[in-house]
């Protein structure tokens, strides 16, 4: 058996699913940005990028300057959105360069830009971040009329609209959601008040496209779930969605132990009785969580196997003693669909008390990848 580096796969099929699946929960003039911060969220940003493009994805949104300019130089052509913003005249530069549209939050960066736009000869394109409640960056809901009275004031700038962020429509609770809601509209009333049309106003995520319709607006951000996971391990009643990663790897080694074995290190699990167990090479390098210990499953033969003993950097062990036929260079699968069994990144983030954000990111920026298309 070959020992290689294991192999996350990207089904870009699954990811054009998702997007139909999100069109079909929006109004046909709800526009839709696909969130492609951090890697795609572990799934590749170029990749991701090219393929949400192909299938006509309205804009997309990328933490900073450094990815916008990376989709630019592979040819992405539609809007781009840099949800971090930019702090210096040089990135204001590259941002005008680029044609991009930065998200704005304090008076210095409006600035900077209105300064650059007047150089250049053309507004640059900014959305202006609303603190609605998420209690993170932006300007308080309540400042909005300042800030946008200041805004207006300046040349070299065109505001295309409003930005907000939902806290908590993943909860069972809806009234902070629903007060977020209230905020923002409160806070585009203000800015046409004083003259501003914004036409691109977002707030929903991907838990505000799911279930508060109220919120949507006129363009939606989904982020999770383009790539298949949910908000949270427990969110209820989802969509159809399909999973776009898949990560398994393969068995080292078969050994059967007697009663009473220690399992890997600290010795946190003793075999109850004789038992199968199977020496799988990946680990917390490869993205998995030391939190599956003696929690997580792997799938083999289309079973589920019991994760035994503390995940290591590069092996985890698993009890496959009902699993029969298991050998050596059989396929074990961590994330993805084998013989009508699934484990999917919100099983794998309820066994280690996460988010399936961090599922992915961690399996996808920690192994290579390749990509399928069945479309």
């Amino acid at each position: 058996m070959n020992i290689s580096p294991n192999n996350v796969t990207i089904d870009l099929s699954a990811l054009q699913d998702n997007l139909l699946t999100i069109r079909e929960l929006v109004d046909k003039k709800t526009k839709i940005m696909g969130i492609v911060k951090s890697d795609a969220y572990g799934h590749g940003l170029i990749p991701v990028a090219r393929e949400l493009e192909k299938i006509h994805i309205d804009s997309l949104g990328v933490d900073y300057l450094s990815e916008a300019i990376k989709l630019r130089n592979a040819g992405v052509k539609v809007s781009v959105v840099i949800l971090l913003g930019i702090g210096t005249s040089q990135e204001a530069k590259k941002v005008a360069e680029y044609n991009l549209t930065p998200i704005i939050y304090d008076i210095d960066s409006a600035r900077i830009l209105s300064e650059e736009g007047k150089r250049s000869g053309r507004a640059i394109k900014v959305y202006l971040k609303i603190d609605t409640g998420m209690g993170r960056l932006g300007i308080d809901f309540r400042e909005t009329g300042l800030f946008v009275k200041q805004l207006t004031e300046m040349k070299g700038v065109t505001i295309e609209g409003l930005f907000s962020h939902l806290s908590s429509a993943d909860e069972q609770d809806t009234l902070f959601t629903k007060n977020q809601i209230k905020n923002f509209k409160e806070a585009i009333s203000v800015s046409r008040r004083l003259g501003v049309k914004l036409t691109m106003n977002s707030l929903a995520n991907s838990a505000g496209i799911m279930r508060y319709k109220k919120a949507h607006f006129d363009i939606v951000r989904p982020g999770i779930i383009l790539y298949g996971g949910l908000p949270c391990p427990d969110f209820v009643n989802p969509p159809p969605l399909r999973h776009v990663m898949e990560f398994c790897s393969h068995v080292m080694q078969v050994r059967t132990v007697e009663h009473g074995t220690p399992i890997s290190y600290g010795r946190t699990f003793y075999t109850d009785g004789s038992r199968k167990i199977a020496i799988i090479s990946a680990g917390y390098a490869n993205g998995l969580s030391r939190s599956l210990n003696n929690r997580g499953s792997v799938l083999i033969h289309g079973q589920k196997a019991r994760i035994i003993g503390r995940v290591c950097m590069n092996l985890t062990v698993a009890d496959v003693t009902a699993i029969k036929g298991v050998k050596k260079g059989d396929r074990a699968c961590f994330l993805g669909k084998e013989k009508g069994n699934m484990i999917a990144s919100d099983d794998i983030a309820r066994w280690a008390d996460t988010i399936s954000y961090e599922v992915l990111c961690s399996l996808g920026s920690r192994n290579n990848r390749e990509y399928i298309n069945f479309k």
